[in-house]
């Protein structure tokens, strides 16, 4: 990628001018500018707004990116940030990034443009993001939600032991073939994380785990894109008869996509969801799930931020929140180990 000083030596001029050209086109002169302008499209140079951030006056912004809103789970993260912020006079500017990386870092610029006191972020992967070496670096005040990085000021439930006591509740009802569906693993830590607790929990029970059934995040809750992805599955041993699913909004979709191909729920299969929505209450029968609290995720984060807004602390290292595993009418306790039923979308 080319930087400023590539750009300086195109234009035949100073890092300082570029910068300038830049940030305040009217104090160039006309003919100077343009050939900046001109470097700039050539070179196809995008300014590093992280690289920019001004240290000065605050604006009251506060700056959040999530994957989605299409989860109602992020919804309730903004009702813990907004309870947190109420009566500071500080204001949201959000973003999402649809799990996209690359999206990420020009959400993160935008953000920074517009001179955002801190961020509250959720990142597709956290643990070495170089976005954040350079917050990191830059100073820029920053708080994860979700992402469970131990090296980061993050808050967050421990998502693979959370997975793997939830696991182990299907276990404990007599369940010996369990598997598991998720989103797509490389397009979120959190789905990686989750898909090591139920390993574990399968292991420890001297169960063989079996590779995640792997769902694309942005049309995982369709129960059509399920039904598709199940019938991927041509191995007639691929019988479960419980079902962990990564998160609330996907169990959704399993659950309508397996009605729909004749199997009933828990007679036929179990399903277990991730997130504790509260929606999941008021379905029939009620969802299991494993939760976590979404709200003070997002209240806790926002406090710990203005915190390093007002410079009381450096952010500190990663918040671990209780998680509870919520048993519900989606869990059939079974006497015995049993080979389930052999669904329609196996061949």
């Amino acid at each position: 990628m080319p930087d400023i000083r590539d750009v300086a030596q195109r234009a035949g001029c100073s890092i300082a001018t570029v910068s300038r050209a830049l940030n305040s086109p009217r104090q160039v002169r006309p003919q100077t500018l343009a050939r900046v302008q001109a470097a700039v499209a050539e070179l196809k140079f995008r300014p590093n707004a992280i690289g920019r951030q001004l240290r000065g006056e605050r604006t009251g912004l506060i700056g959040v990116m999530l994957p989605t809103l299409g989860n109602p789970v992020f919804a309730d993260c903004i009702e813990g940030i907004e309870a947190a912020l109420g009566g500071t006079g500080q204001r949201l500017v959000l973003v999402t990034t649809r799990y996209d990386p690359e999206r990420e870092r020009n959400a993160i610029e935008t953000l920074l443009q517009q001179r955002v006191d801190g961020l509250l972020l959720t990142l597709a992967d956290a643990e070495s993001n170089p976005l954040l070496d350079d917050l990191a670096a830059e100073r820029v005040p920053f708080q994860l939600l979700y992402n469970d990085a131990q090296i980061r000021p993050a808050v967050s439930v421990d998502n693979r032991l959370a997975a793997a006591d939830g696991v182990k509740m299907l276990i404990d009802a007599g369940h010996r073939d369990i598997a598991m569906i998720s989103g797509a693993l490389h397009a979120s830590d959190r789905a990686k994380r989750r898909y090591l607790g139920y390993c574990d929990a399968m292991t420890m029970a001297g169960l063989s785990p079996r590779p995640a059934l792997e769902i694309d995040f942005n049309a995982g809750a369709r129960a059509a894109h399920v039904r598709e992805a199940l019938a991927q599955r041509t191995d007639a041993a691929w019988c479960p008869t419980a079902l962990f699913c990564s998160n609330d909004l996907l169990a959704l979709g399993v659950m309508r996509a397996l009605r729909e191909s004749g199997l009933r729920i828990p007679d036929d299969m179990s399903i277990l969801g991730f997130d504790g929505l509260a929606f999941g209450e008021l379905l029939s029968p009620t969802l299991a799930t494993v939760s976590q609290p979404s709200v003070d995720i997002g209240r806790h984060a926002a406090l710990r931020l203005l915190d390093q807004i007002a410079g009381r602390t450096d952010g500190g290292r990663a918040l671990i929140l209780p998680h509870a595993v919520r048993m519900g009418g989606t869990v059939k306790c079974r006497a015995r180990a049993g080979a389930g039923v052999t669904p329609d979308y196996v061949a």
